[in-house]
C-alpha cells in the first residue's frame, strides 16, 4: 500500500509539474504576444506622429497642435433653395422653391490626423424629416473637396405665370436629388492653412492668404407635381479660381473668409411642362461660386467658433430659363486636444 501511495504521489507531482509548466509557457506567449502588439502600436504611432509632424511649412505662420488627440462635438444646420424665371410660349414665369432646415448634432475624435465622425438628427429620429443628405468634407493643407449628396422631398414655395395668379406649393408637392462637388487646389500652404478654420488639425499664428485653383460640379434631378407635371434636369461642370485669406488679429483668434468662383465649361439644363420642354442655352456667365467663413477662438486645449460653406450656382438667362441654386450649411463646434 505504500509503494502504490508513492506512486499516486510522484504522478501527482509529474502532473502538477507538467501543469505548472505549460501555465508558465502559456504566460510567457501572452507576454510575448502582449509585448508584440505593444510594439506594433508603437511602430504605428511613431509613423503616424512622423507624418503628422512632417511638412513643407513655415512654423512661424502655421502649426501641427502639440497633441495627438482632438474630440469635437458640432451643431449643424443646412438648407437649400431653388429660383428659376424665364419664358415659355411667350409668357414669363418664375418659381422659388426652398427645402426645410437639416440640423443635426455630430461628435468626432481625431488622432493624429486620422478622423472618425458620428451625426445624429432629432428629427430624423422623431419621424419629423423625411430627406436624406450625405456630407463628406476634407480640407488638406494643399487639397480639399466638399461632396454633398442631398435627396430632398420636403421643398415648398410657389410658382407664378404672367396673367395668372401666383400658385402655391405645398410641401411634398416637389422631388430633387441633388449633387454638389468642389475642390481646391492651395498654392501657399507653406504659410497658409484651409484646416485651421475647418477640421483644426493645423493652428494659423500668423495672417497669410494664399491663390487657388478650384473646380466645381453640380447635377440635379426634380419633379413638381402640380396642375401639370414639370421635370428639371441640369448638369454643370466649372473651373476657375479664387483667394482664401486667414486673418490673425491677435493670439489665440483665427478668421476665415474665401471665395472660390468657377465657370462653367459644360451644361446641360432643361425644364419640360407636361409635353412642353424649355432648354437652357449657355448664357456668358455661368459660374458655380463656392464661399467659406470661420471664427475660430483658442484657449488653452480648448478651441471653439463657427464655420459656414455656401454655394451658389447660376446659369441661364432669363429670356429663356434661368437657374439660380442655392446650397448652404453652417456649424457651431466646441472641441478639446489632449
Amino acid at each position: 500500500m505504500k509503494r502504490q501511495h508513492d506512486i499516486i504521489a510522484k504522478g501527482n507531482t509529474l502532473v502538477k509539474s507538467v501543469l505548472l509548466f505549460y501555465f508558465f509557457v502559456l504566460l510567457s506567449l501572452t507576454a510575448g504576444a502582449q509585448e508584440k502588439r505593444h510594439s506594433l502600436f508603437q511602430h504605428v504611432d511613431s509613423m503616424l506622429t512622423l507624418k503628422y509632424r512632417k511638412g513643407d511649412i513655415d512654423t512661424a505662420y502655421i502649426t501641427r497642435p502639440q497633441t495627438k488627440w482632438t474630440l469635437v462635438g458640432r451643431l449643424n444646420v443646412s438648407g437649400a433653395k431653388i429660383e428659376t424665371e424665364g419664358v415659355e410660349s411667350d409668357r414669363h414665369f418664375n418659381s422659388e422653391m426652398t427645402a426645410d432646415y437639416k440640423s443635426t448634432i455630430s461628435f468626432g475624435v481625431s488622432y493624429l490626423g486620422l478622423s472618425v465622425n458620428m451625426a445624429l438628427n432629432p428629427a430624423k429620429l422623431m419621424g419629423k424629416y423625411h430627406d436624406y443628405e450625405i456630407n463628406i468634407n476634407s480640407y488638406g493643407k494643399r487639397y480639399g473637396f466638399d461632396f454633398i449628396y442631398q435627396d430632398a422631398r420636403n421643398f415648398s414655395g410657389w410658382t407664378e405665370w404672367e396673367d395668372m395668379e401666383r400658385l402655391e406649393l405645398s410641401e411634398g408637392i416637389m422631388k430633387m436629388k441633388t449633387l454638389n462637388l468642389n475642390a481646391y487646389y492651395a498654392f501657399n500652404s507653406r504659410h497658409f492653412s484651409y484646416p485651421a478654420g475647418f477640421s483644426y488639425s493645423y493652428i494659423q499664428r500668423r495672417s497669410a492668404g494664399s491663390f487657388l485653383l478650384a473646380a466645381s460640379g453640380q447635377g440635379q434631378r426634380g419633379t413638381i407635381n402640380g396642375t401639370e407635371e414639370t421635370k428639371f434636369k441640369m448638369t454643370n461642370i466649372g473651373i476657375g479660381a479664387g483667394y482664401a485669406y486667414n486673418w490673425v488679429p491677435s493670439q489665440n483668434w483665427l478668421l476665415h473668409i474665401s471665395a472660390l468662383p468657377t465657370f462653367i465649361v459644360y451644361s446641360k439644363t432643361s425644364l419640360s411642362f407636361g409635353e412642353s420642354r424649355v432648354p437652357l442655352h449657355y448664357h456668358f456667365p455661368e459660374v458655380i461660386i463656392t464661399g467659406r467663413g470661420a471664427i475660430v477662438r483658442q484657449s488653452g486645449r480648448t478651441f471653439y467658433g463657427m464655420s459656414m460653406v455656401f454655394n451658389f450656382t447660376n446659369v441661364g438667362n432669363e429670356k429663356s430659363l434661368a437657374v439660380h441654386n442655392i446650397k448652404w450649411s453652417a456649424r457651431a463646434f466646441f472641441g478639446v486636444r489632449f
